[in-house]
């Protein structure tokens, strides 16, 4: 397993992609077009049964992408980002289970926050990265600020409602390592194997935030 702690390699990314995938055959090429993108760290969500084996084939195939997984809901997800030997796993939320059993596991793990409560629960067990979701629907940058004041060394990857118009607004934050976004590539382009116009997103992300 990555020996970068995971705010580093996250700060690192910037941008992680947010993917759902509904076949292992669009495994590869998409991986592929992020990375020619710029995009290489990618979350590759659990919401259908491709993930898992796409997440695998992808570690296994495309060595410059950085795979992890998403929607991590329940202990055998998180009991799977070990096996494969991710280098982190996003959930939606943080039930007490989850972070004990992250923990208890040694899985790089990043649990989702909306409320301060949350966001304590987390803090208290160790954890000093979350994710705020859904972000924009949960207060956005305003809440981000909002919490800098009590949360002054927690770290956040803001996810939900991000976009590449108002992503550097988030990046602008002292407290934010990286934003998560769907948007690079959505299931319409996957479905329709326009990996050239994801791709492309992906580059005209990272070139939005070079400047």
């Amino acid at each position: 397993m990555t020996a970068t702690p995971l705010a580093d390699l996250l700060s690192d990314a910037r941008l992680v992609a947010v993917l759902t995938i509904e076949s292992v055959d669009h495994a590869i090429p998409l991986a592929r077009a992020l990375v020619a993108g710029g995009v290489r760290t990618l979350e590759i969500t659990l919401r259908t049964a491709a993930g898992a084996p796409a997440a695998k084939l992808i570690r296994e195939k495309v060595p410059q992408a950085i795979v992890g997984l998403g929607t991590v809901t329940q202990r055998r997800d998180l009991e799977l980002a070990r096996d494969l030997e991710l280098p982190f796993a996003f959930s939606p939320g943080a039930t007490v289970e989850l972070l004990d059993a992250a923990m208890a596991l040694g899985v790089p793990f990043v649990p989702g926050i909306a409320t301060a409560s949350e966001l304590i629960q987390a803090m208290i067990r160790g954890y000093g990265v979350v994710k705020l979701f859904p972000a924009e629907q949960v207060g956005g940058v305003g809440a981000l600020k909002a919490f800098g004041g009590p949360f002054p060394a927690m770290r956040f990857n803001p996810t939900g409602g991000v976009t590449e118009a108002n992503m550097r607004d988030y990046l602008n934050l002292p407290n934010v390592v990286a934003v998560g976004g769907s948007w690079i590539a959505p299931l319409a382009d996957m479905r329709a194997g326009n990996w050239a116009g994801i791709e492309d997103r992906a580059r005209r992300a990272m070139a939005t935030l070079a400047v």
